[in-house]
């Protein structure tokens, strides 16, 4: 039973393991490695701006919530006649 549980455990390349799995890699991919990586970089750069997009249409949108709801406080206020009147003097 424990060579089972042992057997399930997560296995971790040390050192050696790593070369031989670089090499392997290396034959297989050895032309294409360039392209490979240099198609993963544009990934990785697209996919930064996606979450920049992102963020900044949450951002645009929390300002847009906040807008309309101070709008609807006094337009409420208005309502109920507790609005502080703009202009004294009139």
């Amino acid at each position: 039973m424990t060579e089972y549980v042992q057997f399930l455990g997560f296995w971790t390349p040390g050192p050696v393991e790593l070369i031989i799995i670089l090499v392997i890699a290396v034959l297989l991919f050895g032309r294409r490695l360039p392209e490979i990586a240099r198609g993963l970089g544009k990934s990785l750069t697209e996919f930064k701006k996606g979450v920049h997009e992102v963020e900044e249409t949450k951002d645009e949108l929390v300002n847009d919530v906040r807008k309309i709801g101070d709008e609807v406080t006094k337009e409420a206020k208005g309502a109920a006649g507790l609005d502080e009147p703009d202009d004294i003097m009139s």
